[in-house]
């Protein structure tokens, strides 16, 4: 018996090497089976475990623009409707002006009684926040960049600029959508087009009567004021698209760079099955073999 196990160690040592080996495939297969996946280490993907790496960055990459992009143009449609908001105040003064400029006094009075009111809801407006930050603050956006405490009194001018209302910096605001893309949407309560809706509310809403003159200076510069914030609505609405797009090509980018990833890293679960149910067969095979020969003494062959 001693002498058949020393003739039959060589063979039976290659069977328990082959089936361990078989063991240690069938273990890594049946990890990738329930994961999906070749590896749950970098370790396990060789030479493109680089690749998949710098796919991984650029995927999360894509993905930081793509979340800066969002925020920012939910920052440009609140600013797009705030600036609406002000297109509808000036227009609604021209055509009260226009209603003045009759001569009536019952006319004339309720413009004057309006624009008070106008001018406290443009500085409501321009202190619009959102995400608890004041979109037409520039870079203090902490801060309400509109107080009209000193503004609202005194006598108005329609031809003197004043922004002496403002309490913000001169910092536009823009948002990176790219590596090498940056889109500027920023507009500050300062801006030259609600300057001109401020002062013409002022100069009304601070005047105990309106001469014909008065009326036909504050209607020209309540129409340069409609011109210039619906200038200032179309160059956020410009704004929204441009972010919107780029945005767009880091969603398609980064479902590119998953594909990719997705091929450098997946297994075919189907196939990693069915090898599987191929190695458990030829493990059993090799086990019933190496448990025959493992029973062979010298006896048997004496008998």
């Amino acid at each position: 018996m001693v002498a058949m196990r020393v003739a039959t160690f060589a063979q039976s040592n290659t069977m328990i090497a082959d089936a361990l080996r078989v063991q240690s495939v069938m273990a890594n297969e049946q990890i990738q089976e329930s994961s999906g996946v070749i590896s749950t280490d970098f370790g396990g993907y060789g030479s493109t475990a680089q690749h998949v790496i710098n796919l991984q960055v650029s995927v999360t990459r894509a993905q930081s623009y793509m979340d800066a992009a969002t925020l920012a143009d939910s920052k440009v449609q609140v600013m797009y409707s705030a600036v609406g908001s002000m297109t509808d105040i000036i227009t609604q003064l021209r055509s009260q002006l226009s209603a003045a400029s009759t001569g009536s006094s019952t006319e004339t009075n309720s413009v004057i009684s309006s624009a008070q009111q106008m001018l406290q809801e443009m500085g409501s407006l321009m202190n619009t926040q959102y995400d608890g930050q004041y979109v037409f603050a520039g870079g203090k956006s902490d801060t309400a960049p509109v107080d009209l405490t000193s503004f609202s009194s005194g006598t108005g001018s329609t031809t003197t600029a004043d922004t002496s209302y403002y309490n913000g910096d001169d910092e536009i605001a823009s948002v990176r959508v790219a590596t090498d893309e940056t889109v500027s949407y920023g507009v500050t309560a300062d801006n030259s087009a609600f300057e001109e809706v401020m002062r013409v509310l002022k100069f009304v809403a601070n005047s105990t009567s309106l001469s014909s003159s008065d009326i036909s200076s504050a209607l020209n510069l309540a129409s340069a004021a409609l011109d210039d914030t619906a200038a200032v609505q179309a160059k956020l609405s410009s704004a929204a698209s441009s972010i919107e797009t780029a945005s767009a090509r880091q969603s398609d980018y980064k479902s590119y760079a998953e594909t990719l990833s997705s091929d450098l890293t997946s297994v075919d679960v189907a196939a990693i099955t069915a090898q599987l149910s191929t190695y458990q067969a030829q493990l059993t095979a090799s086990y019933s073999a190496l448990a025959k020969i493992l029973g062979m003494n010298l006896a048997s062959y004496l008998k």
